[in-house]
């Protein structure tokens, strides 16, 4: 067996080439990210030049500072929207830009100092407009606008409450229905969600409530019917799975949707925002076309006929699985991008009318898929018999007997790993190392059984699930006992410390990057904003640090409490 050439990290980070397209709604142009001096920005280009042109994309961006990560085509093929931040101070505003005009410059539409734009909706019903949630332009309310996308006027919607009140009521987040109705996300004091309707006459009304415990990070996905009447969101109400559900916004009544008899929806998306949401709408109706679940791999279940037709398709193009799918207003012409670990992005366009379809553009061409390491979903079982899905990958042309391993520890803790690409592993599988990925309890979309197995096990039960795999992969044969490393960032990092600290006899070496050492100094840092919504997660999982006991539980599970205990290599990004 020989092991390929070791490929330079610099060539794993490398910008891509393009990625990120998307269709415009008439059809006749995409919209991707690619290099702009040395920063991604959105290019154009068209799908059908004429007879004996060469197709020319053009740059309609012009960010030499920060790389744009999120744009949007709009109703009107000329006007593109896209939120940038000033220098990477994260208070994104909304930009409009002239896509017909390649010299007008881009309009700043949330121009707000300290403003945060926290989400950006364009209504089906009314085309040409969008709502705009956004916070700090007068005080830290949350906010809802209309914006009129070509003069960019903004009209201020009623009823836009204060985020915190006297009661302990906390507001997560507001949503424009319709004819003036605002739907409101609220933590009250018992850390569960409560679902307010607001007419702007009278106190809000409960719609119904939701166990807080059951959903650490709130309800997901949020998205208000094209009809108004009612919201789409996924509920884990009376089972351990999640699912899509329509919560009636006259009644309450929650009525199930989709399911998946396994697999939880890929609820990823709100903590990791680059990835595709797992509801996929019809672009001019708004209408559902399809919900996406994570098991081992993606699974989407169609729910539109037409959607039917063209999902097989899609999948066809590619053994890996569908990411961003786009399509224009007719539901013709497609464009899909894949997750694979390793060849992710890889972008296409299908014609349903002709059944057509040509390959875009790879994002990383410089990259041969055959000498990256691919990644295996396997279930080991925890000491206690819980189950833990998990993923390793074996470098490529090696003996996969007694191999330097690094377990990477997933942030969060409530997202999850899953099958794709992921540099770090790629970087260290091509040096010869195994890694492992486990999904320890606490893991999101898993179940809520799984997540809430969690409860008051930082440092504790967290951690042997981490050592329970560890013994797994060295009972295998997989990994060499001597030779395991530990790697992870936020609670990754946090973990990290905890092996090296709580049993510093277990890892060779580690590396940790913004981890937690101290939890209760962590907890108390957050924004006082912002505190309230760690009701739901933080407090129910490890404690409240204003409690002098749990203070003190707090402390035990820290790394900084046994930091004389340390042996390991230790770097600290």
């Amino acid at each position: 067996m020989n092991p390929p050439e070791t490929i330079a990290v610099e060539d794993f980070l490398r910008p891509p080439e393009r990625t990120g397209a998307s269709i415009s709604p008439d059809g006749t142009r995409i919209a991707f990210l690619a290099p702009w001096k040395n920063r991604l920005n959105v290019w154009i280009e068209d799908l059908d030049p004429a007879d004996g042109e060469v197709p020319e994309p053009r740059c309609v961006t012009a960010d030499e500072t920060r790389t744009v990560q999120d744009y949007r085509w709009t109703h009107d093929p000329r006007w593109m929207l896209y939120l940038q931040d000033d220098g990477g101070d994260e208070n994104w505003h909304v930009y409009r830009i002239d896509v017909d005009d390649p010299d007008a410059a881009a309009v700043d539409l949330t121009p707000f100092p300290g403003s945060r734009v926290l989400d950006l909706v364009q209504p089906p019903a009314r085309p040409g407009t969008a709502i705009v949630q956004l916070t700090g332009r007068v005080s830290a309310a949350i906010e809802l606008h209309e914006l009129d996308i070509a003069t960019g006027e903004l009209t201020l919607l009623s009823g836009a409450p204060e985020t915190a009140s006297d009661d302990g009521d906390y507001v997560k987040s507001s949503h424009h229905v319709g004819d003036g109705t605002l739907l409101v996300e609220q933590l009250n004091a018992d850390g569960d969600i409560e679902l307010l309707r607001s007419t702007g006459s009278g106190p809000p009304r409960r719609i119904t409530t939701f166990d807080g415990s059951d959903l650490p990070l709130g309800l997901y996905p949020f998205e208000v019917t094209p009809d108004g009447t009612g919201l789409w969101v996924g509920s884990n109400r009376g089972t351990d799975r999640t699912r899509l559900v329509r919560v009636d916004l006259a009644t309450g009544e929650e009525t199930e949707v989709d399911s998946h008899p396994s697999f939880d929806l890929d609820t990823r998306a709100l903590v990791l925002g680059h990835l595709p949401r797992p509801l996929i709408r019809h672009r001019r109706t708004g209408e559902l076309l399809g919900v996406r679940y994570l098991g081992e791999r993606q699974v989407i279940h169609a729910l539109d006929p037409h959607f039917a037709e063209v999902l097989p398709q899609l999948e066809a193009l590619s053994d890996g699985d569908p990411a961003t799918i786009s399509s224009d207003r007719d539901g013709r012409r497609w464009i899909v991008s894949f997750t694979h670990d390793r060849e992710p992005g890889v972008t296409w366009l299908y014609d349903h009318a002709t059944g057509e379809s040509r390959l875009l553009f790879r994002p990383n061409p410089h990259l041969d898929p055959d000498t990256l390491a691919p990644t295996t979903p396997v279930t080991i079982t925890a000491r206690d018999g819980l189950t833990l899905p998990s993923y390793l990958t074996l470098p490529v042309g090696v003996e996969p007997s007694a191999l330097p391993m690094v377990l990477l520890v997933h942030g969060g803790p409530w997202v999850r790993d899953a099958w794709g690409m992921d540099r770090s592993v790629q970087v260290l599988a091509n040096r010869g190392y195994a890694v492992l990925q486990v999904n320890f309890r606490g893991s999101s979309g898993f179940g809520k059984a799984h997540m809430k197995a969690a409860i008051g096990e930082f440092a504790g039960k967290m951690h042997d699930d981490l050592l329970d795999a560890v013994d797994w992969a060295v009972e295998q044969g997989y990994a060499d006992p001597d030779r395991v490393g530990i790697f992870g960032g936020s609670y990754g990092g946090y973990a990290t410390l905890v092996g090296v600290s709580f049993t510093p006899d277990r890892f060779a070496a580690a590396v940790e990057y913004v981890g937690i050492s101290d939890l209760s100094t962590f907890m108390r840092s957050v924004p006082e904003f912002a505190r309230p919504g760690l009701r739901m997660n933080w407090y129910r999982y490890v404690g409240d640090p204003d409690d002098p006991e749990e203070e003190a539980d707090m402390i035990t599970r820290s790394p900084i409490s046994r930091a004389d205990d340390i042996r390991t290599p230790l770097m600290v990004v």
